[in-house]
């Protein structure tokens, strides 16, 4: 019976790395994303009722439990060296007469690169199983961040094929544009600030110390070099890449060869005009040299290489004027501002408005309605003011003047402490409905199809909808009276409300519009209590000590709770028949009630093996050991944790001691 398991989930692990190869690296998926999430759900079962069977190259492996308090530094085995840059194709020229000197004029080829915008990583692979992931650094040290390398399914964590015992691979960290958006779009509704582009994006992400919150933002990679190998690997850049490709790892498709530095050139023109087609940002092109003995020939300077460049895009930037500066209410009450401007062609699209982000911006940049300006595309997508030209500036001018109110309700509006955003303070501001209606209809939170803007408009325009709630009553009649709506439209929101009934908690959660409450929080919160009654009757307490809330979220989760007006709308919701119950892994309760801390080094247990075990019969797990630890279970070199346990007079046990405990024993 343990062989039939254990193949199954050898099985599992084989078809879920298949499947990632061909939807990151491939981008030809075979399935469907439920039959994937169907694949992964039954893996983690198994893996649950069989934690000795749990192998760190597994899929349900690539998030860490607990976040890290900091990152250390490891030192690069071989130099992660910067590229010099130009921008103009007489430098490439130049550029390659300094090849072909260095070279004694003997022929040579080159390879032509996009250059991803993202941010430079090592990979090591030590017998065909991902180790460590670092970022560049100084270029001699980087900061280690393989717990967040690994929740980037783009990067297999183990190799197809035969690989070298060690193998460094480089590559980039890249955050796609549809991530981008959706992630801008999420912070923006959660009353945080947006990040300014996608590199910017995929460098905080990669940063984070909380590897499950990395693992949201939808990260990729692509491989483009070769660091420390134990074996020769290739004798020109392609053919390295083309082994890259059969080991599982992704390369960028777009590599072109170039005969001589004129058929490069026009590789560089084509992309500059077609970068806007890609689905992520590059900001240029590398032009390196292909035989990996010429590079040895040239060598390197202190801190870039003499085999290759950097042919840098410009920004395409585009001059207009602020016809007017608007005030937008979000679903939280964040008062942004928006520039009207005279329409105006940017990046292959026609300009009319741009982001101003926060009143700060504006007073930085000094905005005023008239005012001639540069924009250009943060990141190739958002369209945003970047100078002003005062010298242009009509007389008359008028700085742009703080709200002190909601330019919708009229209700008092007040900057958040510690924040940059001035926010509505009035719950019932009809701007804030809409936004809040839209984002509960979204396809991330309850998917009502066919409910769209306009229809959310005349709905509460009308005063037809008031809150979420009021959906649930709505009929085909009251809809099919909306402007522009025929019976059989009606219909299918009437249908769509339905369905929504049967969406599961944790994107009810999301939903309400919680601040600060995103998809994963919604998640974590969905799987601790599994129904919204149990999440109502929670304390401060008991959400600060579920890990990733702490306590800032969790006095937001319990004010929104505890709020009359909120009770009144979930109640409706209830009332309605939209009110789901978390599936829940089912869990003895032999550990109930107790608090375990797991530290120092374990002879035939993983912590996270062990902590799954303490999960699975009823216990909790803590990070730090403290007066309502119950028991701390000790390995070799359990350091400082151990020392306070025996100095608070916590209880202390081995792995032996443990087990008993579960009336169980390994083997």
């Amino acid at each position: 019976m343990s062989k039939d398991i254990a193949e199954k989930i050898r099985s599992l692990r084989e078809q879920i790395r298949k499947h990632d190869y061909l939807y990151y690296v491939q981008n030809s998926p075979q399935i469907s994303d439920k039959k994937y999430d169907e694949l992964m759900s039954e893996l983690k079962e198994l893996e649950s009722q069989n934690p000795h069977l749990i192998t760190p190259d597994s899929a349900t492996q690539r998030v860490s439990g607990k976040p890290i308090e900091g990152f250390k530094q490891v030192r690069h085995s071989v130099a992660m060296l910067s590229i010099d840059n130009t921008y103009n194709a007489d430098e490439l020229r130049k550029f390659d007469e300094r090849i072909a000197k260095g070279l004694g004029n003997k022929k040579y080829s080159y390879a032509v690169e996009l250059k991803i915008d993202g941010l430079a990583i090592s990979l090591r692979y030590e017998k065909g199983l991902l180790v460590s992931g670092a970022t560049r650094g100084d270029g001699t040290r980087g900061d280690d961040v393989t717990n967040n390398i690994r929740t980037i399914k783009a990067i297999p964590l183990s190799l197809a094929g035969d690989a070298p015992d060690v193998l460094e691979v480089r590559g980039e960290v890249y955050m796609p544009k549809k991530a981008f958006e959706q992630l801008n779009e999420e912070r923006e509704q959660q009353g945080q600030l947006v990040f300014a582009n996608p590199r910017n994006a995929a460098a905080g992400s990669l940063k984070l110390l909380d590897a499950k919150i990395t693992a949201q933002r939808k990260l990729s990679f692509f491989a483009y070099s070769l660091g420390q190998t134990s074996e020769t690997f290739a004798k020109s850049h392609l053919e390295c890449l083309e082994k890259f490709k059969k080991l599982g790892l992704p390369v960028n498709p777009n590599i072109k060869k170039a005969a001589d530095i004129d058929e490069a050139i026009k590789i560089c023109d084509k992309w500059e005009k077609k970068r806007y087609e890609l689905g992520y940002q590059i900001d240029g092109m590398v032009i390196k040299l292909d035989q990996l003995e010429e590079r040895d020939i040239l060598g390197a300077t202190g801190r870039a290489p003499r085999w290759c460049i950097s042919y840098k895009f410009a920004a395409e930037q585009a001059q207009t004027k602020v016809l007017s500066i608007d005030v937008q209410v979000g679903k939280t009450g964040n008062l942004t501002p928006v520039a009207n401007l005279e329409p105006v062609q940017l990046a292959g699209t026609t300009v009319k408005r741009a982001s101003l982000h926060n009143f700060d911006e504006i007073d930085r940049l000094d905005v005023r309605q008239g005012d001639t300006v540069i924009i250009e595309k943060a990141g190739e997508i958002i369209p945003q003011v970047v100078e002003v030209k005062k010298e242009l500036r009509p007389k008359g001018a008028k700085p742009f003047a703080r709200p002190t109110k909601c330019p919708v309700c009229g209700a008092k509006a007040q900057k958040d402490e510690d924040g940059v955003y001035i926010r509505c303070i009035n719950s019932s501001c009809p701007a804030q409905l809409k936004e809040k209606l839209r984002y509960f209809a979204g396809r991330g939170q309850m998917d009502i199809e066919n409910l769209g803007p306009a229809v959310i408009e005349q709905l509460v325009d009308g005063k037809i909808v008031k809150d979420f709630g009021d959906l649930y009553s709505l009929d085909t009649e009251t809809l099919a009276g909306l402007e522009r709506m025929a019976e059989k439209s009606a219909k299918n929101i009437i249908d769509g409300i339905d369905k929504s009934k049967t969406q599961s908690l944790d994107r009810l959660i999301a939903a309400l519009g919680i601040r600060g409450i995103g998809v994963q929080n919604a998640e974590i919160l969905a799987g601790q209590f599994g129904s919204i009654e149990k999440i109502k009757k929670a304390t401060v307490e008991e959400l600060s000590d579920i890990e990733q809330i702490g306590p800032v979220l969790a006095q937001s989760i319990y004010e929104y709770f505890h709020d009359s007006n909120n009770l009144k709308i979930i109640d409706k919701l209830i009332t309605a028949g939209v009110n789901p119950k978390q599936k829940q892994i089912k869990k003895s309760s032999e550990l109930a009630g107790k608090t375990f801390v797991v530290t120092g080094t374990l002879e035939n247990f993983k912590r996270s093996e062990i902590e799954q075990l303490i999960k699975q019969h009823g216990g909790k797990t803590s990070s730090s050991v403290s007066k309502k630890t119950d028991f701390v279970v000790a390995g070799e070199n359990a350091g400082s944790k151990l020392d306070k346990a025996l100095q608070l007079q916590v209880n202390v046990i081995n792995e032996k001691e443990f087990l008993k405990m579960l009336h169980t024993d390994r083997h």
